[in-house]
């Protein structure tokens, strides 16, 4: 099994930024950037997070790490951005993360895909009340809304999230992801308007074969 998760993990925790990128960049010479979020960069926080656990690090050795992972992601999305040709009409996506919870990096991961998929990207990052999301929801009207929750008790916040955006008069898909997602499976939640996303795999799988119609709707 590859160990370049717990080598990304140690130079996140030494502060190593440009050689962490530089590591990144040699992986994505023979990987797709899927590959280095789903199965480089999640493990290599998880193992952060493990570490924090077990008391063989910091707070501050877990926030360094996850301000570098922070930076890898953002630069990515910016060479990405460069490249993308927006003169065409794109489908919109607005991701955030509900109330009272500061997990972000694999809402970004998300936002990243879409992008790199042609998407409009509008991110919020984590932490959003309701009522502060429907302004912006409001303003931008997305084809997509995408909400990440974690911790298994913000269920109930999560299930009136989905209530109340179930009900805007455009009729946004939700799409519903996170460790909540990928840990409970959710299923119950699910309907013709939501769908539960386990990872970026499947996120990845659900843009390039579930969305013909929005792509066709905003053509």
């Amino acid at each position: 099994m590859s160990n370049h998760h717990e080598t990304l993990a140690q130079l996140f925790l030494d502060g190593e930024e440009e050689k962490a990128f530089e590591y990144v960049e040699t992986l994505l010479i023979d990987h797709p950037q899927l590959y280095l979020f789903e199965d480089i960069l999640t493990p290599a926080m998880y193992y952060i997070g493990e570490l924090w656990e077990k008391n063989k690090i910091t707070v501050a050795d877990e926030h360094l790490a996850t301000g570098i992972c922070d930076f890898i992601i953002s630069k990515l999305d910016t060479n990405l951005s460069e490249g993308v040709n927006s003169s065409k009409k794109q489908p919109k996506v607005m991701l955030f993360g509900v109330e009272e919870e500061q997990h972000y990096i694999g809402l970004k991961m998300a936002a990243n895909t879409f992008r790199a998929e042609g998407w409009k990207v509008r991110y919020l990052g984590p932490n959003l009340r309701l009522e502060h999301s429907l302004s912006q929801l409001h303003k931008f009207k997305p084809d997509v809304i995408g909400i990440s929750a974690a911790l298994s008790y913000r269920l109930s916040t999560l299930k009136n999230i989905i209530h109340e955006l179930a009900h805007l008069d455009w009729r946004p898909t939700l799409l519903i992801g996170g460790r909540m997602a990928k840990s409970y499976g959710l299923s119950d939640l699910e309907s013709n308007q939501v769908i539960v996303i386990r990872d970026l795999k499947h996120l990845e799988e659900w843009l390039q074969e579930g969305v013909e119609s929005i792509y066709n709707e905003t053509s």
